[in-house]
């Protein structure tokens, strides 16, 4: 078994690849990235099943409920990831989550109805935070730091699989109508995954003091961001504009007074550097634009086929640039070295973003040729490998610039929270975007990747910030 490691020692020399995934590392690794591959896996493949299951259960009326309660599960549980992990131990923590997420997923397969299938994706959305955030806060506790770059780089991967993965199996189960079957597997790999724990995690507490403290919940945080997460969500169901664009602004006004009420109280959210004259702060607004930047993804396979006429399996590939370029780039940008060249790489990482976006809005035209369709593809790719350059050096500066030791844990689980509120925030815009475009879809689409490709330069200045602060 796999002791805790003193994430606080350093080390001269780089960890690489072959330590991380060798005899030492290699179950840790699997199991930390496997938690978010199942909550990531599990958001595309239900969209691909959705209208299979509704057509054999019914419950057409509660459609995008399915994803929305997910969501806030998600968010909600997210927020609780350091509390749970301080009290009760990585072994247990990981254990609870996989348990709640077989259970939801046993639920989703044999539901009679759509309402039984919701409480089942509440389960699986909880479950699923509680996951995620363990991927990034046990880096922190679990892997010495000369790890925390590419442990980071492989955890955040995972997205980038599962966009392809989640859609492509869903849609397989879904042809040959055995969209049940989807949720008993992701039940078993839980299971599996299960069996891995207690070969890989120590028993016992990650604080392994005498005074760990006491499992302290911050219920005003986690109300604020459930109903952020809830009301950013639902300003995706509208087709009104200006509902959409309301909702989306009460949406930003609760994540504003979280901010205020997390600052003051005693259980946080947010690590307290977060709230200090550090880099921590610009380090997150970075993570959170560039989350959000990737949300474009969401209509590619939409325009694919309105505009270029692709089938439908031809456009979800299209729409699978984006993660691919975001996986690879990420993979190499975790083994660059040299301050001075990561800090570069993170600065420029944004504009980058915003060139393949721009290339993407500037090849939209209808009935595309196939020429354009690779442009689209190119653009998108380029988009990603801004996203991955970056990603996971920002991670890793997340858990190292904290103010005290003891808080990397905390800043580490803030890290997937952060995406999952920007991911809301960042289809919301989407949203609002294009219902919002006047001219058809050929506008609707250059207005999208135009927005998002200033959206992703802005984040130039919050990455020059956050760099600042590792000189």
């Amino acid at each position: 078994m796999v002791g805790v490691t003193d994430a606080t020692s350093t080390t001269d020399t780089a960890g690489s690849w072959r330590e991380l995934l060798g005899p030492s590392y290699l179950g840790i690794s699997t199991l930390l990235a496997g938690g978010v591959a199942l909550y990531a896996t599990n958001e595309f493949l239900t969209v691909s099943l959705l209208p299979s299951a509704i057509a054999d259960i019914g419950g057409e009326r509660l459609y995008a409920w399915v994803t929305t309660l997910y969501l806030v599960g998600a968010v909600v549980a997210a927020a609780t990831v350091n509390a749970v992990l301080q009290r009760v131990g990585a072994r247990l923590s990981f254990l609870l989550g996989l348990g709640v997420f077989g259970i939801g997923s046993v639920a989703c397969a044999v539901a009679p109805s759509m309402e039984v299938l919701l409480i089942g994706r509440i389960l699986q959305g909880a479950a699923g935070g509680l996951l995620a955030g363990l991927g990034y806060a046990l880096i922190n506790a679990t892997l010495p730091r000369s790890l925390w770059t590419r442990a980071s780089a492989l955890v955040s991967a995972m997205w980038g699989v599962a966009t392809v993965a989640g859609p492509t199996a869903g849609g397989l189960f879904a042809q040959f109508g055995l969209w049940r079957w989807a949720f008993g597997v992701m039940a078993m790999l839980t299971t599996a995954m299960a069996v891995l724990v207690p070969l890989v995690l120590p028993a016992g507490r990650v604080d392994a003091g005498d005074n760990a403290p006491a499992l302290r919940i911050p219920l005003w945080s986690l109300l604020l961001l459930g109903s952020a997460a809830m009301t950013v969500s639902v300003a995706q169901v509208p087709t009104n504009v200006a509902a959409t664009a309301g909702l989306l602004a009460v949406s930003l006004v609760l994540v504003a007074w979280f901010v205020l009420v997390d600052r003051r109280a005693e259980a946080k959210v947010l690590p307290l550097s977060a709230f200090g004259a550090g880099p921590l702060k610009w380090i997150y607004l970075t993570l959170c634009v560039l989350m959000a930047s990737a949300m474009v993804d969401m209509y590619v396979p939409l325009f694919g086929q309105r505009l270029a006429h692709l089938v439908p399996v031809m456009a979800g590939f299209l729409g699978a640039a984006l993660a691919v370029g975001w996986a690879v780039s990420e993979i190499l940008s975790a083994s660059l070295s040299g301050k001075q060249v990561i800090n570069r790489v993170v600065v420029v990482a944004p504009l980058v973003i915003a060139l393949g976006l721009i290339l993407t809005a500037a090849t939209q035209v209808d009935n595309a040729p196939v020429g354009f369709a690779v442009a689209w593809a190119l653009g998108l790719t380029i988009a990603g490998i801004g996203i991955g350059a970056a990603w996971p050096h920002l991670s890793a500066w997340a858990m190292q610039c904290v103010d005290d030791e003891k808080e990397g844990a905390a800043a580490a689980a803030a890290i997937n929270m952060i995406e999952v509120i920007a991911g809301a925030f960042g289809a919301g815009l989407a949203g609002v975007v294009v219902n919002s475009a006047p001219g058809g879809v050929v506008v609707a689409a250059r207005s999208l990747f135009a927005v998002f490709a200033a959206l992703g330069a802005l984040a130039a200045v919050t990455s020059y910030c956050a760099s600042r602060g590792q000189r």
